[in-house]
């Protein structure tokens, strides 16, 4: 697995700032933590089991302290999914929704229209978006892979990461964008504090980057469904995990100003309702039609909704499907030769979304790691051994 790409001042940072042995979590996803979960996975239980799709990060981790605008300190990044793989510009039949729309993901309007991604996803914060819009514009420029050499409509998704990040600092560049999309690749995928979701913040604890996948056994066609989550949505209470209630089992721990011991910031104050986003892609190998993925879309939202997710007023739950089958779909051959899943058989890839979209939020705030960024805000990571105890007084935690 690669590893991301990080900026040498982060590398130096961290080795300052990495909290002591007894704030250590082991590297634990959702079924090694004994969560469980429903379905069957696919060999890496990543988005990456979909054949084809690659991802990529760059990682952005800088100084400490009080927020000084356009200094930092920095807890940002990119990332980016290629239905695909990089060497491709074969677009995918794709469709898109929103369950709360306070938030952006450009170009959906010719995904609408068209029926088609015509190339990677990409994933920052909310102050980001245009200058990695235009980087992916100039990346495919120069892979000679622009539409028709004109023209090129980017999909570009955010989530907001102001409460670590000095994301008024405009620290992501071009460079950033185009070290995200070099270097996708296939295989295991980095979670947590990585990418886009490096200062995220999840039902208030730390949040980020998660995946996870489903196979459907052969009488539902053996078709793979993977998702990748940015997560930074949620308030504590209704968090609830393998129907668990975790966030009143876990009233504490709430982000907080170091040294946390008094009155709360007006930062704080800001992180205390649901006023964050999620945004959910969606892989498939299912030949499905753009109507129909628009229909996988939606079943997004339940998985989020398992998860105590409420599209509260302020939040931007935006969400991404597309399907790998039907290469060369777009070809201006006169005529397309098409496979299409009939709808009577898509109820277990509808099943395969929400049960993948829980676990890739799980494991996003399973991987991530308590951090502190801009103004001393501290946010903690979700303590895998108190969660652990918490499903066994339920009966819930397997074996």
């Amino acid at each position: 697995m690669k590893v991301p790409v990080i900026a040498l001042a982060a590398i130096v940072w961290v080795a300052l700032a990495t909290p002591g042995p007894a704030h250590a979590q082991k590297r634990e996803r959702a079924r090694d933590l004994g969560i469980p979960l429903e379905g069957v996975p696919g060999p890496l239980d990543a988005i990456t089991d979909v054949a084809g799709v690659e991802v990529g990060h760059r990682t952005l981790v800088a100084g400490s302290g009080k927020l000084i605008a356009g200094k930092g300190p920095v807890r940002t990044g990119v990332t980016a999914v290629f239905p695909r793989g990089k060497t491709s510009d074969d677009p995918v039949f794709a469709g898109w929704f929103t369950m709360n729309g306070n938030g952006e993901m450009t170009g959906t309007t010719w995904v609408e229209e068209s029926g088609f991604l015509w190339g990677p996803v990409l994933i920052t914060n909310t102050h980001s978006v245009g200058v990695v819009r235009d980087a992916v514009i100039e990346w495919a420029l120069r892979q000679g892979r622009l539409l028709h050499d004109e023209w090129s409509l980017p999909v570009v998704a955010e989530t907001w990461d102001g409460g670590l990040n000095d994301i008024n600092g405009f620290h992501v560049t071009k460079a950033d964008a185009w070290a995200a999309l070099d270097s996708a690749h296939g295989g295991p995928v980095a979670e947590g504090s990585v990418g886009g979701g490096t200062g995220m913040i999840c039902n208030r604890f730390k949040g980020g980057i998660g995946t996870a996948s489903r196979r459907l056994g052969a009488d539902g066609g053996g078709y793979t469904v993977g998702v990748l989550v940015q997560c930074n949505y949620g308030a504590r209470a209704p968090l609830r995990i393998a129907g668990v209630p975790v966030g009143r089992e876990i009233p504490d721990l709430l982000p907080c100003r170091e040294p946390c011991s008094g009155p709360r910031s007006e930062r704080e104050a800001r992180l205390a309702a649901d006023v964050g986003s999620i945004i959910i892609v969606v892989a498939t190998d299912a030949p499905l039609l753009p109507h129909q993925l628009k229909r996988i879309a939606k079943r997004a939202a339940l998985g989020v909704g398992r998860m105590g997710g409420l599209a509260g007023n302020s939040s931007g739950d935006i969400f991404i499907a597309f399907s790998t089958a039907n290469a060369r779909a777009s070809r201006d051959s006169g005529l397309a030769q098409l496979a299409m899943l009939s709808n009577e058989r898509i109820t277990p890839l509808f099943e395969a979304t929400v049960q993948a979209t829980e676990e890739a939020i799980i494991n996003a705030m399973l991987a991530a790691e308590t951090m502190t960024g801009a103004d001393d805000l501290k946010v903690y990571a979700l303590p895998h051994d108190r969660l652990r105890e918490i499903l066994r007084k339920y009966n819930r935690l397997v074996p």
